[in-house]
């Protein structure tokens, strides 16, 4: 079974219904579920747990989603410092992003398709990784 990496982005967007991108995600999900493994790691499950107040809540949403939770390699954090390294020398502005950039080496170094909504960097400085997003306007 093939395995998917799952952006943190997606992961928010399943834990309200009510959201803007709630269908989109869990609709996703459902179709690639059957034929692939969901997967997150270290860097996404800490963007996730922001949003609870305990660990158990955290813990409690990832074993309901059935996401396994995998390492990042060490080429991977090589190849996310590089990656954010050319970011910061194209004059990139944003302070935040340095997950991003973890996240996008995991899905290149492991060879790994990442479900997201957040197109702009992961194609940029991580362009072998395919992508699966929303095919509409509006994109985060």
């Amino acid at each position: 079974m093939a395995s998917i990496l799952i952006d943190s982005c997606v992961v928010t967007d399943l834990t309200d219904s009510k959201g803007d991108w709630f269908e989109w995600s869990a609709t996703t999900l459902e179709q690639l579920d059957q034929s692939h493994t969901f997967i997150i790691n270290p860097i996404i499950y800490a963007e996730c747990s922001v949003g609870f107040e305990k660990i158990e809540e955290v813990e409690t949403l990832f074993e309901h989603l059935g996401f396994a939770i995998k390492s990042l390699p060490k080429e991977a954090l090589f190849l996310a410092g590089k990656a954010f390294l050319q970011y910061k020398r194209r004059k990139g502005g944003k302070s935040n992003v340095l997950p991003d950039f973890f996240i996008g080496a995991h899905a290149a170094v492991s060879g790994y398709p990442l479900i997201t909504r957040d197109k702009g960097r992961f194609s940029t400085y991580f362009p072998k990784v395919k992508l699966i997003m929303p095919e509409h306007k509006g994109l985060n």
